[in-house]
């Protein structure tokens, strides 16, 4: 059975998901939509002000309602927020509805990424480098779980990257 025409970006904070999701949805001619976005848009609040008032849960629930609606879709590339893949039946959503694309980035990159941006939550209490060394270790082998192809995103640009990635796709439709 061909999986439906979807591609859904994953990975950690500041590995440029939304960046490289942009760029690859316009080359594969897709309909691009971010999560996190999505929900603060609907929602008229930043994603720190849902989780300051309804907690890490709260968000998870509006996070995995989010999901379920966009990947439910045709013809759509999804840029999902980091810890989607915490959720069980968002990792299955994600396998049965379209190919995952994990992005990866090296811890030096992601702590560079985010360490101005105070719309990150996660990363207010503690440590940066710690708290984005520890995400990494309980969510890696989850990203692998429902990732039908990983990338890295070092030093080649944005535009480079989607580039690869879309080739990668299409080749794989041949």
């Amino acid at each position: 059975m061909e999986k439906p025409r979807n591609v859904f970006v994953i990975g950690p904070m500041g590995a440029g998901k939304t960046t490289v999701g942009k760029l690859l949805a316009e080359a594969l001619g897709l309909e691009f939509v971010d999560t996190d976005r999505e929900i603060e848009r609907r929602t008229g609040a930043d994603i720190a002000w849902i989780f300051d008032v309804e907690g890490e849960e709260g968000f998870r629930r509006r996070e995995a309602a989010m999901l379920d609606e966009l990947t439910a879709r045709q013809g759509v590339l999804v840029a999902t927020g980091g810890g989607a893949v915490i959720d069980e039946e968002n990792r299955k959503r994600l396998i049965s509805r379209g190919t995952v694309i994990y992005l990866d980035a090296p811890l030096e990159q992601q702590v560079e990424r985010t360490s101005h941006d105070r719309n990150r939550p996660l990363l207010q209490s503690g440590e940066p480098r710690e708290v984005l060394e520890r995400l990494r270790d309980e969510r890696d082998p989850l990203y692998r779980e429902v990732a039908d192809h990983v990338f890295t995103a070092d030093r080649r640009s944005a535009k480079v990257l989607a580039g690869e990635i879309a080739r990668v796709l299409r080749e794989g439709q041949d």
